[in-house]
């Protein structure tokens, strides 16, 4: 069946696909980029906004004293909000404490899907440092570790789907919309492989990764954890362009508050080849996202340097509170009984720190109980709490 066009916009076409007894209609995208080119102009000037604004923020990179504890903190952030999209209701809390051996506050398959997130973007990270390029080896790399654990195990991780998938309904025949049926997958996947190898000067890099998260989101090619790993394909082209030398825009919180108007788009490219509206929503996002993050890594290293200094005045008890703290930051929650063989002192002194800093203002005990207590950085949680109260 020939492509479907839109005005002068190709939108792709449709072909008929057997699902059970009905013939259902699948979608099929046509390669990238978009025919005819696509109107820049009109969003010239956002496009500008949000190159500046990652720019801005890439450059505290080198300002943060502890770059990979930040990464370290926005990388669970974006798990939880990622994951919540999907449905989870996890949050950080829970994500921290089911690291550090406690039980969380939710079940604990969900955090399991939160922490196989984590997993699956450091493994994408470590390999293209390591110069392994983002391909679709890579991406079955990532989502083989997304489902490893908990319920998407048996949605065949790592693998293309051999069968249908749909979005809404309880089958094709009434689902919101249906993606390519499995045998036109690698031409759908190899087109999308070579437009990431290509070389597009034609292009702003941001407006790549806006093409390929849609193309992607169209294409479907896993049984489960398409949105996932389709949002870690944002983050990961944006470093694989050297557009950021490390991982720290993630748009998920921004999708999560507008989720509504995020499917319209996505459905919009689809049906009528609105890439521009699209596109002035995801640099809306960009934009906005990387001057939050970098409002908020100001507000973190403001708030480290304060309490250094209060730790730093306690005189001879400092230095063991100290490297308690050190700790706190990059485990916001924890026990005494975990944190003593990490630091290598004893749980008495562990104890004697966290009540100082506790004096001071900087944890809270959050058990209440006399054993087995578990204190929290409350004011650096808060910061990373921003935005992340679960869907309901």
């Amino acid at each position: 069946m020939e492509n479907v066009t839109k005005g002068s916009r190709i939108i792709g076409r449709y072909v008929e696909t057997s699902y059970g007894s009905e013939v259902v209609r699948a979608y099929v995208p046509p390669p990238l980029p978009p025919e005819p080119a696509l109107q820049l102009t009109p969003i010239r000037q956002l496009l500008e906004q949000a190159s500046l604004a990652v720019g801005r923020l890439d450059g505290l990179t080198g300002a943060f004293p502890d770059l990979a504890l930040y990464i370290y903190s926005w990388v669970r952030k974006d798990a939880v909000l990622s994951s919540q999209i999907e449905g989870t209701q996890s949050s950080i809390s829970d994500l921290l404490l089911f690291e550090n051996g406690d039980a969380p506050g939710v079940p604990v398959y969900e955090v399991q899907d939160v922490s196989n997130y984590v997993a699956a973007m450091s493994h994408g990270l470590t390999r293209m440092r390591s110069g392994f390029p983002l391909s679709l080896r890579l991406i079955r790399e990532m989502h083989e570790v997304l489902l490893a654990k908990g319920r998407g195990a048996q949605q065949q991780p790592g693998e293309f789907r051999r069968s249908q998938n749909w979005i809404g309904g309880s089958r094709p025949g009434n689902a919101i919309f249906v993606p390519p049926p499995p045998q036109m997958l690698d031409e759908c996947l190899g087109g999308l492989e070579r437009f990431l190898h290509e070389d597009r000067p034609d292009l702003p890099v941001l407006v790549q990764a806006a093409l390929v998260h849609v193309q992607f989101e169209s294409i479907h090619p896993f049984l489960d954890g398409n949105g996932r790993i389709g949002r870690l394909l944002i983050t990961l082209l944006l470093c694989s362009r050297g557009v950021m030398r490390e991982p720290i825009l993630y748009l998920s919180l921004y999708l999560k508050k507008n989720r509504a108007a995020y499917y319209e788009l996505l459905n919009g490219v689809r049906t009528g080849g609105n890439w521009e509206a699209w596109l002035d929503f995801f640099l809306t996002g960009v934009r906005d996202t990387a001057n939050d993050a970098a409002d908020a890594a100001r507000r973190m290293m403001a708030l480290f340097r304060e309490h250094r200094r209060q730790i730093e005045m306690l005189g001879r008890p400092g230095a063991s509170a100290l490297l308690v703290y050190r700790h706190l930051q990059q485990t916001p929650i924890l026990s005494i009984v975990n944190a003593a063989p990490k630091l290598g002192i004893s749980a008495p002194t562990v104890a004697k720190s966290l009540e100082h800093l506790r004096r001071l203002g900087i944890v809270r005990e959050m058990t209440g109980r006399q054993r087995h207590r578990v204190f929290v950085y409350e004011p650096y949680l808060a910061i990373l709490n921003e935005g992340t109260e679960p869907l309901r």
